[in-house]
């Protein structure tokens, strides 16, 4: 890490990303860059502008999440390892903690909504992890907090950890890599780990690439932060993108967000929905709310910003159940 004298922000380096990167290749999967070419696009923008997706999707377990679980349980001693891990996560993370310490052959007990997603409450417990179902996400937070002191887990943070934020910064190396050099890049916001990560890694790698965040009008905790320059919260979230429904900020994550991100965007639930139709229509992917969030981003607030130019968008996840994803880009429609 580097601390940047004028804001105290423990920065990662680009040699500590592209040596996380190298840590975590075993476990987690170089996902690929493709540039998204067909009338829908050209009719949207113009010719002139290019659209390349960065398919997290594809990664093992569904999202991006793996990233950042791996780099974390690396970094736990053998006694730490042998106590087990705990995380409190709507889905992602949960599912991502789980297969990390299935990978290491360590306990898990992750916490949970009740009103999380089966498919996913499945999927966590798919890969060997004990899950705990609480009231809702606040509740979460109180019940890990009391997992760690009883039962002496190594927490593995969502979103605000270094190692979390430089495992995810290994999605913007990738990016930088395999991709012609971008001049925009839109990133889903939940608590920031993944948009601080890949913010780190973009600006080191082309600081003349303006990263910007995004976040569901129901979750607007980055928003709030970035309006008073402290963590915020939220008393409720109330959106369909459960993924990015992180009820607070917390300080690290922000503290890079507002360092690196050129400005935050927000979307609502109907244009995520639209975004979604459209993945679906015109490249044939599946994915849950929160992955559409970049795509609405481009086609609503960054609109005008993106003609001509060249524009990346993070495709960050797909954990959702079939009669979810047909419910939802139902709505509205005539079926």
């Amino acid at each position: 890490m580097t601390v940047d004298k004028m804001t105290d922000l423990e920065i990662p380096t680009l040699e500590e990303i592209r040596t996380t990167r190298a840590h975590i290749d075993p476990y987690v999967l170089r996902t690929p860059m493709w540039r998204w070419q067909n009338q829908a696009v050209e009719e949207a923008f113009g010719a002139e502008t290019e659209v390349w997706l960065k398919l997290e999707l594809f990664q093992r377990t569904g999202t991006f999440k793996p990233r950042g679980a791996v780099n974390d349980i690396l970094q736990l001693d053998a006694e730490a390892r042998a106590r087990g891990v705990t995380a409190v996560s709507a889905g992602n993370h949960a599912i991502a903690v789980a297969y990390a310490a299935q990978i290491f052959g360590i306990s898990a007990k992750v916490v949970m909504p009740a009103s999380a997603p089966q498919f996913r409450v499945e999927k966590s417990r798919s890969y060997g992890a004990e899950v705990v179902l609480v009231a809702d996400v606040y509740e979460g937070f109180a019940e890990v907090e009391r997992i760690q002191e009883e039962e002496g887990r190594a927490f593995v943070h969502p979103f605000d950890s270094r190692t979390i934020v430089t495992g995810q910064a290994t999605v913007g190396l990738e990016v930088c890599e395999d991709a012609p050099p971008l001049d925009m890049l839109i990133v889903p916001i939940g608590g920031g780990g993944l948009a601080a990560g890949i913010g780190a890694a973009v600006k080191q790698l082309q600081p003349a690439c303006a990263v910007f965040g995004v976040e569901p009008e129901g979750a607007d905790t980055m928003h709030r932060s970035f309006a008073t320059g402290k963590p915020e919260s939220i008393e409720r979230v109330e959106t369909i993108a459960t993924s990015l429904g992180a009820p607070s900020t917390q300080s690290y994550s922000l503290g890079l967000c507002r360092h690196f991100l050129e400005d935050l965007a927000l979307v609502s639930d109907e244009e995520m929905l639209d975004a979604m139709r459209l993945l679906l229509h015109e490249m044939k992917l599946a994915v849950e709310p929160a992955c559409a969030a970049s795509t609405a981003a481009l086609l609503g607030p960054l609109r005008e910003q993106a003609v001509g130019k060249r524009v990346g968008l993070i495709l960050c996840g797909s954990n959702i159940g079939v009669d979810t994803f047909v419910e939802l880009i139902g709505q509205g429609t005539d079926g």
